[in-house]
């Protein structure tokens, strides 16, 4: 899966065996990001809907989640590949943009980019491939990029994989059956239908993954749109309509505990982590009030993203500060049922012992 700010690999093995020591045959994940967790639910079995509202959220979902494996002609699907990946590179917006104006990619990477993805929307926009290859691309992209894992600044000196070619590779597709649902989580979790889980991994502080992430939302929609700053960030990330209520202090906490209020799921499962602007007793609580009758936690320690491991740069990609912790306790809240949260809490502390305290 592409880097990504606040990924839950780590707890991806706990949160699959939660979902089946209750049970679930049907999920939400409704913060999805790359889909990861998404993922590991249909991987057991778990009929899941995933939604987001980032773009390039819903394509790799459109190629997790809802694509069904065993409808897809793997042999075909590789010949595309092997087509696309022998396209002769053609610079346009995205070498301009990414590789001339800014360095995230190396610009004979940004041309091959550039050729790859206007035939895909020449040519496969309404293929059932479509997402496949988009995804296929947008892992490609990913692991030649010169970041530390956020795309607000690029590296000073090139990241020695930014120097390999880019690669189209199969995406590991699942069999089974699932949907994408794009939309701020606020307005998605009224059209959702009752399910047996729902897990909600929110974003945590101030930094918003529209811009986190711009070059992949530009990438996925492939619109042109005008740049500014040193990280070419798209100029709609200056608009309102792109920020979020769970990116503002003031607001995030409220908001959250409506939107548990509002999550129609048997059990409720959310992970948080402790530099986060709720407090392990105030999440307890908002699930209480929700209506929950039994809600316990687990703490996991955890290593905290790929950045905070090298220091902090500045845009122009000039560090200026040094990050004071490396690790921080990364929180699993159960509420639901007793004898659902019982089996939850059970399992999950045998996968993956807890935080003593």
């Amino acid at each position: 899966m592409i880097k990504y700010l606040g990924s839950k690999r780590t707890l991806v093995p706990v949160l699959g065996d939660v979902a089946a020591s209750i049970g679930a045959r049907t999920a939400v994940d409704l913060f999805t990001g790359t889909t990861r967790v998404a993922q590991e639910f249909k991987r057991r079995g778990v009929t899941v809907t995933a939604t987001d509202i980032a773009t390039y959220s819903a394509v790799l979902s459109d190629c997790y989640i809802a694509t069904d494996a065993a409808a897809i002609d793997l042999d075909e699907l590789d010949d595309v590949l092997a087509r696309l990946a022998a396209l002769p590179p053609r610079a346009g917006y995205f070498t301009e943009t990414f590789c001339v104006q800014s360095r995230f990619f190396h610009p004979k990477n940004g041309a091959r980019v550039d050729a790859v993805r206007d035939a895909l929307e020449a040519e496969y926009r309404d293929s059932p491939l479509y997402p496949i290859l988009l995804t296929s691309l947008l892992l490609g992209a990913d692991r030649v990029d010169s970041t530390t894992g956020v795309q607000m600044a690029y590296l000073k000196q090139w990241a020695p994989r930014a120097s390999n070619d880019l690669e189209l590779r199969r995406p590991e597709l699942l069999v089974g059956s699932g949907r994408t649902l794009l939309g701020d989580a606020t307005e998605t979790v009224d059209l959702l239908e009752p399910v047996d889980l729902m897990y909600l991994d929110p974003p945590y502080n101030q930094h918003r993954y529209f811009t986190n992430y711009h070059i992949w939302e530009t990438l996925v929609r492939w619109d042109e749109p005008e740049a500014y700053g040193v990280a070419r960030k798209r100029i709609d990330a200056r608009d309102e309509a792109s920020k979020s209520v769970f990116n503002s202090k003031r607001e995030m906490a409220p908001a959250f505990a409506d939107l548990l209020r509002r999550a129609r799921a048997e059990v409720v499962v959310v992970s948080y982590n402790d530099e986060s602007w709720i407090t392990a007793d105030e999440m307890m609580t908002a699930l209480r009030d929700a209506g929950h009758a039994d809600v316990r936690m687990l703490a996991f320690d955890s290593k905290r993203y790929v950045g905070a491991q090298i220091g902090i740069f500045s845009p122009a990609g000039k560090k200026v500060g040094e990050v004071k912790r490396l690790r921080n306790l990364e929180y699993v809240f159960v509420a639901g049922p007793t004898e659902k949260v019982d089996a939850a809490i059970s399992t999950a502390s045998s996968t993956r012992p807890p935080v003593p305290g």
